[in-house]
């Protein structure tokens, strides 16, 4: 269902559609070598070009191949219809094959609408199923593409709803910058906390480097030890308890995404059980960046070591300084990281730790918990604008709601905290 009110006309008769260039191994050794855009550069509303590739192209060829600000992009294959708008932010710029290059054909069509319009249609409403050729390699042909009846609201409503979606989308941007900005903030403090401290002291060398000069140097099982046997996940109470995966927890971060219960995953095999404020560190390749800690009890998987603070310790120091990147060069040589297949007890159990007063490490901790906070804020706030981005596309595109009844200004002068 989309809105009852609007025209429908063939997509052909809005654009112009472009096909793209052709990779070949000669296209590949030649002199002329200009930027094109493959699948993987168009996400939904948005152009990647963190890696963008190049082939030769003649200028001659370049004038049918290239792209000008306001085309509109739309995947012939992979996700099928995602679309974005080409921003000319490079001067020279041509794309593959596997992309249509969509441009005006008339004046009244505002191609930012139409981005959100095939998502919606492909994403949410599902009015397209069936346009992809499911013969051989799922595809959108030109002709089918070409051939798809889309809405043709009066210019100005489709230049208001783009603009509506597309300041949520910006927010959205606003707090998934922050988010990163934050989180790159949290390591450099991190690498400097842990050689520096809080007191202003000299330095002393040691094993992992630079660290004040208070600060004694232990081993890894004078601060924290290793849980030993397993437990039986089909009985309880372990069959209720929440099973933690290194698939459960973000890298670096300690972020710890939804976790079931041991009986409804149907765990059948031996795992380890932590209890609330123990640290879980994954033990295998390719997570070793990956440590939590829980505010339940349960169970981890057998490829996660659930470790015991010491008396001396805060649990939340260790914590931190588990993710650092000190610890992981010591855990885990850089040479060794594509090799290895996992850390065993005795690796983990030659590694050692800094250990400040306890009043200096919980100062530690409130800095980094501090940043830990900001970066969680900015999470929640992104995956809130998310889902309103979602409601207020399909509510656009079927006429639940008109953009006469939104007031987006808090978005528009709203600010990352």
């Amino acid at each position: 269902m989309t809105n009852p009110t609007w025209p429908w006309r063939p997509l052909g008769e809005l654009f112009e559609i472009g096909a793209g260039k052709t990779m070949s191994a000669a296209a590949r050794t030649g002199a002329e070598k200009v930027p094109f855009l493959r699948t993987s550069n168009v996400l939904w509303d948005e152009i990647d070009l963190a890696q963008v590739d190049e082939m030769t192209i003649s200028p001659s060829e370049l004038v049918d191949k290239s792209l000008e600000a306001g085309d509109l992009l739309v995947c012939e294959g992979g996700e099928i219809g995602r679309a974005a708008v080409w921003d000319g932010r490079v001067p020279v710029m041509s794309f593959q094959n596997h992309l249509h290059r969509l441009r005006p054909s008339r004046s009244d069509v505002d191609t930012r609408f139409y981005v959100y319009f095939l998502q919606s249609a492909f994403t949410q409403l599902g009015i397209f199923e069936g346009a992809a050729n499911k013969t051989t390699i799922p595809n959108l042909s030109r002709n089918r593409l070409a051939a798809l009846n889309i809405p043709h609201p009066p210019i100005a409503e489709q230049g208001v709803i783009a603009k509506s979606l597309a300041t949520v989308r910006a927010a959205m941007t606003v707090h998934e910058r922050a988010t990163s900005t934050a989180m790159e903030l949290k390591r450099a403090v991190m690498n400097d906390l842990f050689t520096r401290g809080l007191r202003g002291e000299a330095q002393k060398e040691t094993e992992i480097g630079l660290v004040s000069a208070s600060w004694e140097i232990v081993s890894f099982d004078a601060a924290l030890k290793i849980a030993q046997g397993q437990v039986d996940p089909t009985v309880e109470p372990y069959a209720s308890m929440l099973h933690i995966g290194p698939e459960n927890v973000e890298s670096h971060n300690g972020h710890l995404l939804p976790c079931q219960p041991a009986k409804d995953l149907g765990l059948i095999s031996g795992k380890y059980f932590f209890e609330r404020g123990d640290i879980v560190y994954s033990k295998i390749r390719p997570y070793l960046n990956k440590v939590v800690m829980p505010d339940f009890s349960g169970i981890c998987s057998a490829d996660m070591y659930p470790l015991r603070v010491c008396t001396g310790f805060d649990a939340r120091f260790l914590f931190h300084y588990l993710l650092s990147e000190s610890f992981l060069r010591q855990a885990v040589p850089q040479q060794l990281r594509t090799g290895i297949p996992k850390i065993n007890r005795e690796q983990l159990a030659a590694t050692v730790l800094p250990k400040p007063i306890l009043d200096e490490q919980r100062e530690i901790v409130t800095i980094l918990d501090a940043l830990d906070h900001k970066i969680t804020l900015h999470r929640r706030k992104r995956i809130v604008l998310e889902e309103l981005f979602k409601s207020l596309l399909h509510k656009l595109m079927t006429g639940e709601i008109r953009v006469d009844q939104l007031d987006l200004s808090a978005l528009e002068q709203g600010s990352p905290a």
